[in-house]
């Protein structure tokens, strides 16, 4: 038995010593849906009745707030609004873009300091609601929030059901 505690305390000693060379000692960052440390990713897909609208790198679809503004850019959506309506936030690389003009792609500065990706100016955000690829229910909740297309503009078809009332802002 003796032995055997031995032999598991130089195993766990041998493997911190080497962990500890494994790399520099911050901490891992928290991954979410909305942050991608490489940085964005956005696409054009067809979702629903709405035709092309832009997507996440997980296939979540993003919609614009009538309450932010565009020129300049703003976001008008924190606390528990941004609980509700997550941001998609830039990370530290440069977006990726599939089927959208990475021209109109930017980022602005959120009043934490984050930098939430934009698209033609308008801020972009999740709906919590939304659980997998594909969902549309934040279309045109609180008659402020909608899908936006490839080319930045809102679509203002309206949602089939009112899944997400209640949750405008």
């Amino acid at each position: 038995m003796k032995r055997f505690a031995i032999v598991a305390g130089t195993a766990v000693l041998g493997l911190s010593a080497l962990t500890a060379c494994g790399g520099d000692d911050k901490p891992a960052a928290p991954q979410n849906t909305t942050s991608q440390s490489a940085g964005a990713k956005l696409a054009a897909t067809d979702v629903g009745d709405f035709g092309k609208v832009v997507v996440d790198g997980t296939g979540r679809t993003l919609y614009l707030f009538d309450k932010d503004t565009a020129s300049p850019s703003k976001s008008n959506c924190d606390g528990d609004c941004a609980a509700k309506w997550p941001p998609v936030l830039a990370g530290s690389g440069t977006p990726q873009v599939d089927g959208v003009d990475a021209a109109l792609v930017g980022t602005v500065t959120r009043t934490d300091g984050s930098k939430q990706v934009t698209l033609a100016g308008w801020p972009l955000y999740q709906f919590a609601q939304d659980a997998k690829a594909g969902e549309a229910k934040g279309q045109a909740v609180g008659g402020v929030w909608w899908v936006v297309g490839p080319d930045g503009k809102k679509i203002t078809t309206e949602a089939s059901s009112d899944n997400g009332a209640g949750y405008g802002y």
